[in-house]
């Protein structure tokens, strides 16, 4: 582990000596998103971040330290911790940590060390604290309002990217007890309808591929939950030739499902028969011991909604675990049967792979510059309410990224737009439009 604390400059990560490495998958990953680069070229100059101190708390992944450097080429100071403990990718925080930017970071954290890295974020050296969040989960925001709530009238504001974060959010707002305005990232729809969807169809397979090596083809899978998430992950295991089934809480979602062509069926009637299990729902306690009891031997139990509540992890800690790699676990219960459980049930695509790829991650982190850039630079704009991205710089995240994929965009006439009663230059929908 290396931990420095040198004048203005403090960190701890796993291993500095990773950072050429990180660097060297830093420019690969840049040249994957465009929505960042073009920020930096369009904002580079006048630095509308200049005063702004940004605490962090998000996976900190290669995307995310070209999220970090794009925040400080905006003028931003930023203090960073990952929000889960399985998700650093070490050469990432290390590249981060030798360009002189405080990370406190490493795979593989105690739920101790994870608490004391968030920590180090928000108090720093000669009296540093932020006045402004990036968060992911609501981790941050809630330390930041329940153990530290004296430096929350300097906050600024905050933004959110993912679903339980907000959930979060919105709880907080409807009981008076958020003490900043807050920006739903998540909602977005080059967010939510990207990130979400087709994110997770690509890394969900990496994860588990990469944990257990196992042919998906002829499986039976159980995803739970499907949301945007669970579409994408129906979607990726579907299409390596799976037999897909859905449990679902909510009907016009599971109408969807079945109109798809999936079966939807409850948790206890999936457990006996699914081979792997993937849940997506950002609730608690999805998949419970009795499900798990239920379930084949060698069957692959997995989540990727956010915490590992999900899962009832707790309810099959006294049964033996044989560890057979990082983050992949052998459960061994009673009758001999023995299930394989993942990243001990954290994001599976972070804790065994390597997250979403690049250019979905431009996608989603285009948007949190543009909200900490809103909320910065319009002081008293905004009550401590939640709010989500106008649609018309929603079009925009999304037109940043349209050449890199060679799409050459229609343009209404003025005749068109005159009958359609939009402008010209958008934004095309109004914001009940769902996309």
């Amino acid at each position: 582990m290396t931990k420095v604390t040198a004048n203005s400059m403090d960190y701890k990560v796993r291993d500095l000596s990773l950072a050429q490495w990180g660097r060297q998958e830093m420019d690969i990953a840049e040249t994957e998103m465009p929505g960042l680069m073009a920020l930096r070229s369009e904002f580079g100059a006048s630095k509308p971040l200049t005063g702004a101190r940004v605490a962090g708390c998000l996976h900190m992944t290669i995307q995310t330290a070209v999220l970090i450097e794009t925040l400080i080429h905006l003028g931003a100071e930023v203090r960073w911790s990952s929000c889960n403990i399985f998700s650093t990718q070490d050469h990432a925080a290390a590249t981060i940590a030798a360009a002189g930017i405080p990370v406190f970071a490493w795979k593989g954290e105690t739920e101790e060390e994870y608490w004391w890295c968030v920590d180090q974020t928000i108090k720093g050296p000669d009296g540093w604290t932020p006045n402004m969040l990036v968060d992911d989960g609501g981790d941050l925001t809630q330390v930041m309002h329940e153990k530290y709530p004296e430096l929350m009238h300097g906050i600024r504001g905050l933004s959110e990217e993912t679903t339980t974060g907000v959930h979060r959010l919105y709880q907080m707002e409807k009981t008076g007890t958020l003490k900043c305005p807050a920006f739903n990232v998540n909602d977005s729809v080059t967010k939510s309808k990207f990130d979400n969807l087709y994110g997770c169809r690509e890394s969900l397979a990496d994860g588990i591929k990469r944990a257990t090596d196992v042919m998906v083809a002829g499986k039976v899978v159980v995803v739970a939950g499907y949301g945007d998430v669970g579409k994408g992950c129906a979607q990726a295991m579907r299409g390596l030739g799976a037999r897909v089934l859905i449990t679902e809480i909510d009907p016009i979602i599971a109408l969807q499902a079945a109109m798809e062509g999936y079966q939807v069926l409850t948790m206890d009637e999936a457990a006996p028969v699914g081979d792997i299990f993937v849940s997506a729902t950002g609730c608690r306690e999805v998949i419970t011991r009795k499900h798990m009891d239920a379930m084949k031997d060698q069957a692959i139990v997995c989540n990727i909604g956010h915490f590992d509540l999900e899962i009832d992890v707790a309810g099959i800690r006294e049964l033996n675990w044989i560890n057979i790699k990082p983050q992949v676990d052998h459960i061994v219960f009673p009758d001999g049967k023995r299930i394989i459980l993942l990243a001990e049930g954290r994001l599976v695509n972070l804790g065994c792979a390597t997250g979403h790829p690049s250019f979905v991650m431009s996608a989603s982190f285009t948007n949190q510059i543009i909200a900490q850039i809103e909320l910065w630079t319009n002081p008293g704009k905004y009550e401590n309410k939640v709010y989500v991205l106008p649609k018309l710089l929603d079009e925009k995240v999304a037109r940043l990224h349209l050449g890199k994929l060679g799409v050459q965009l229609s343009t209404l006439t003025k005749a068109q737009a005159d009958y359609l009663g939009v402008p010209v230059e958008g934004p095309y929908k109004p914001e009940y439009y769902r996309y």
